[in-house]
């Protein structure tokens, strides 16, 4: 059985994780670019498993069904603004203003309203087309400034106790991260197709 999976990014730190949490199964995980393959899906889903699906899609017919295909679609679900931005959190407001445009929009919500979480869908699409979905959530609130130095985008405003995720260690934030707990539970869905 082929034990390589194409992951549909060129992201180096999800293809680092994928590789990381994957690699006990003896898969390889390529990216886009090392299969030649150049497509860039309209995701125009309304949820994280449709966009994950639509990108994994892509670059497995792109492929021609020859490797398993792997995607994953994720963002910052904020109760207090019914959900946004959500599914749309990558393009919410130009690349280094998100957290400025959503402290804004939080302003004067008090503490108890500003829950909210981090939501990662993973689709996997095997060689015969069967769609497998993994999904992992982190919950937490919304900060009220800025903090900390580590992680990406909204990890500066996303608190998970009384810290943000750009405060917690690099291993700290991979024990509970929304990424983590899709990949894992993927790992669990690979470990009975691959495992010895």
């Amino acid at each position: 059985m082929n034990k390589t999976v194409v992951m549909a990014t060129n992201n180096a730190d999800k293809l680092r994780e994928a590789r990381e949490i994957l690699s006990p199964l003896g898969i390889e995980v390529l990216s886009q670019r090392d299969t030649g393959i150049k497509v860039e899906p309209v995701e125009d889903g309304t949820t994280f498993a449709e966009n994950s699906e639509i990108k994994a899609r892509a670059v497995f017919e792109a492929l021609g069904g020859k490797y398993p295909v792997m995607a994953d679609d994720s963002g910052i679900v904020v109760d207090a603004l019914g959900g946004r931005p959500g599914v749309y959190s990558a393009r919410y407001a130009p690349s280094g203003e998100e957290c400025t445009k959503l402290l804004s929009e939080m302003e004067g919500i008090p503490d108890e309203k500003r829950t909210a979480r981090f939501v990662c869908n993973i689709t996997f699409i095997d060689t015969e087309g069967k769609v497998f979905h993994a999904e992992g959530k982190v919950e937490g609130r919304v900060a009220h400034e800025m903090r900390g130095e580590n992680g990406f985008v909204y990890d500066h405003i996303f608190l998970y106790g009384d810290k943000t995720t750009a405060e917690l260690s690099p291993e700290e934030k991979n024990s509970i991260s929304h990424r983590g707990a899709a990949m894992r539970a993927l790992y669990k869905h690979l470990e009975e197709r691959y495992g010895d």
